[in-house]
């Protein structure tokens, strides 16, 4: 029995949804009974009663796909369920078992007003009655069929009620003549809940469902919940940690590609506001400096920017409150099923809270190193789980030195050519604050036995003191500097791999879950929001229906390869002062996430003719779409810049045209751009772009921007007509010259193949 109540107006859309789903629940194996009864006493409340040959086949039913799409399309028609709606045969913990009886009778319409005024007494009555506890009022829609649910402490204290005719003439009597003439009356013992979790005993709630059910509330699950909650789609984060982290203890690197998507989500200036500049970095081997490079690259957007992670975790979270989601701290993924039509996912809260199972369309796994997504999902490294020999420590300590504010330093040491010490230390923001990272002393690997420590940060070994952090320094870093204020310190050693798939059916990993490499350029963090960056916006056409069948597989196309090209690159860079001195430019673009392509992606296309017609160093398919400045939109006025246009959560269209466009050509653009519009069920921008001196129909759809300054034409490498289209994550999906309508409809078919 589960009880609802409708929101006003809603209560036939109610009856509605019951409908559509109760002869599949009558085609389940053991089902015996299904009803949508109303409440005689409140017409906006019903009552779903279920009948079952054992607990397998109600369990079946609970978590199957038939009872998720019920409670799916009666959620927003009903209010918030109270603590008593659900209501079944159960185990009452300690107390003896009950039973349920159930009294039907049939009420003509003629004497209703005598049943109610006659049930009302009835009802009070019974109140004083030994061993009975409650009872519903219960009436078939459309019918004059009542059905009285009584429950009573035990089946003794019933029937010695029952078979006292004076005592049961006494409380009935003011209904009784409906009793005589037409009813029905049958007797249930309370059995085990079956969804009772057997190892605990928690109750379990089993009709909670979501659209999507995020596993970590770390960067990388934040970032997913923040861009499926941007688009309308109902998410869940639940978080093992019951408390968020409040100290420097992970990434603190936040490169200039990250920085470009918090500005689309509206966390840029949080995140600048509570950070520090990174300016650069210095190299020294030996005690000799071998490079020096600067970071304020003044062709980035954005500088390289040190942020602790909680701080990044807090800014995220904040974010994602004032699009109506909270993360559920103190929850833990137990285990999860999936089917055809989605994942059945058992949780268990902290400190004895009980359980529940959520039923969802699709499961992200965001929950770090020790992923128990990735656990369940039985996904392999794919060459093994590599780990260094060596034990490191962290500190965060103030350091007294005469080097440049703002820079990344790394000392390193070398016997005979091998690197025998490191050290790296990043500034924080504070006077002199820094993180460092070194080897630990030997004493912490003497503790394991020679054993493997855990890989992670340990918790298990003392934490390194200000003494150690010294020796270090006075190892490595410049004579005479001093360190100071030890706030934290931890051990840990660094692991390495990256997982044989990132989808399993309708379950994905993401971050650390997928991947996991040594520190080196910050890589771990940032790696992770760009997978949620590159998954969330495809899940979300997925989830709404409109996606093409392959879409989801490009996730694992697009992001694993880059995966595996970054974890090779941590590794060769996390203990050698590898480094292409000839490009040091070129190689820290490349860890700021500038260069990265998903050229080789099957989403991505292009149409070029000749096929040099694009300049050589135009934005290619599947590259970063770059930004551009000097466009003027009549009645605006101040210059816009290209991401004014393409921010959102929708693909953009970018037409260009000039002077020696035809005419033709150009008219028949708002024929094209209204055709994919409907191809693309509405996820779609579109503009034209034209050149100071390209003529352009007065009254032509999509709005026309001008390239007043030639900052686009330059950028793209376009002449005459083209068009780049540009996709939700800021990479280019597809490009052409001239105007190819027809081919640009086959790429977003690759996209919105599911479009009705």
């Amino acid at each position: 029995m589960r009880r609802l109540r409708a929101r006003p107006g809603c209560e036939h859309a109610v009856e509605s949804a019951w409908r559509a789903v109760a002869e599949q629940i009558g085609e389940l194996a053991g089902n015996l009974l299904r009803q949508l009864l109303r409440d005689a006493g409140d017409g906006r409340s019903f009552v779903v009663v279920t009948e079952w040959a054992d607990d397998s086949a109600l369990r079946d039913y609970e978590i199957g796909p038939v009872a998720a799409r019920f409670a799916a399309a009666v959620r927003p028609l009903c209010e918030e369920p109270a603590p008593d709606s659900y209501r079944v045969m159960r185990d009452p913990g300690d107390e003896a078992p009950g039973i349920f009886v159930e009294v039907s009778v049939t009420v003509p319409a003629a004497r209703l007003a005598a049943f109610t005024r006659g049930y009302a007494e009835v009802k009070a009555r019974m109140a004083g009655v030994p061993g009975y506890l409650r009872e519903d009022l219960l009436h078939e829609p459309g019918s004059d069929i009542f059905h009285i649910f009584a429950e009573w402490r035990g089946e003794a204290e019933f029937f010695r009620w029952i078979d006292n005719p004076a005592h049961a003439q006494e409380e009935a009597g003011p209904i009784a003549s409906f009793l005589r003439t037409d009813f029905r009356r049958r007797l249930f013992h309370l059995a085990t809940h079956p969804t009772r979790e057997a190892s605990t005993g928690r109750e379990i709630d089993v009709h909670t469902t979501t659209d999507v059910l995020i596993v970590g509330a770390g960067p990388t699950g934040l970032t997913a919940a923040v861009e499926l909650a941007r688009r309308g789609i109902e998410c869940r984060v639940i978080e093992k940690l019951t408390t968020p982290p409040g100290q420097a203890d992970k990434a603190i690197g936040i490169h200039c590609r990250t920085m470009e998507i918090w500005a689309e989500q509206g966390i840029v200036r949080d995140a600048m506001d509570a950070g520090i500049w990174l300016t650069g970095n210095m190299v020294f081997v030996n005690g000799v400096q071998t490079h020096r490079m600067s970071w304020e690259l003044p062709e980035l957007p954005y500088a390289h920017l040190g942020l602790p992670q909680y701080e990044t975790e807090r800014i995220l979270t904040e974010r994602l409150a004032t699009l109506g989601v909270r993360p559920q701290r103190g929850v833990e993924l137990v285990t999860f099923i999936q089917d055809d039509d989605g994942v059945l996912a058992t949780l268990a809260r902290a400190a004895g809270g009980g359980g529940e199972t959520v039923r969802a369309k699709y499961l992200v796994g965001c929950d770090g190193a020790h992923s128990k997504v990735r656990e369940l999902l039985g996904l392999t490294f794919l060459g093994g789980l590599g780990r260094f020999p060596q034990l490191f420590m962290l500190g965060d300590v103030d350091v007294d030195w005469d080097m440049p504010e703002g820079h990344l330093l790394r000392f390193m040491h070398s016997t005979d050519g091998r690197m025998d010490g490191m050290l790296v230390c990043v500034p924080l923001r504070g006077e002199s604050r820094y993180r460092i990272a070194t080897l630990a002393p030997p004493r912490f690997f003497a503790q394991t036995g020679g054993a493997e420590a855990p890989p992670g940060f340990s918790e298990e070994l003392a934490a390194p003191t200000l003494a150690d952090v010294q020796a270090a320094l006075d190892q490595l870093a410049p004579p005479g500097t001093r360190a100071s204020n030890l706030r934290w310190s931890s051990v840990f050693r660094i692991s390495h791999g990256i997982v044989d798939r990132y989808r399993d059916g309708r379950v994905f990993v993401a971050g650390d879950a997928a991947h996991l490499h040594p520190p080196a350029g910050g890589q771990g963090m940032n790696t992770g929001i760009q997978d949620s960056w590159n998954l969330a916006w495809k899940l979300a056409l997925a989830v709404r229906g409109i996606a093409a069948p392959g879409l989801l597989d490009s996730y694992e196309a697009e992001r694993r390869p880059e995966g595996e090209e970054i974890v090779g690159r941590a590794v060769r860079m996390a203990f050698t002062d590898e480094l292409d001195r000839e490009d040091l430019k070129r190689q820290f673009l490349q860890e700021m996430s500038m260069l990265l392509s998903y050229s080789d992606s099957p989403l991505v296309g292009e149409s070029v003719s000749p096929p040099d017609a694009l300049a050589a160093d135009a934005p290619k398919p599947g590259d970063r779409a770059p930004d551009a400045g000097g466009l003027h939109r009549r009645g605006v006025g101040h210059p816009l810049r290209l991401r004014d246009l393409t921010c959102g959560t929708r693909h953009t269209l970018l037409l260009y045209a000039d002077g020696s466009a035809d005419e033709a050509a150009v008219a028949a653009v708002e024929k094209v751009c209204a055709e994919v519009r409907e191809l693309a069920s509405g996820e779609l921008d579109a503009y034209l772009l034209a050149s100071p001196d390209a003529s352009v129909p007065a009254m032509l759809n999509p709005p026309v921007v001008r390239d007043t300054a030639g900052e686009f034409r330059a950028a793209y490498g376009v002449t005459g007509t083209a068009l780049y289209l540009i996709r939700p994550d800021g990479h280019v999906g597809f490009r052409s010259q001239p105007l190819d309508a027809d081919a640009l409809r086959k790429n977003l078919q690759l996209v919105f193949g599911g479009a009705k």
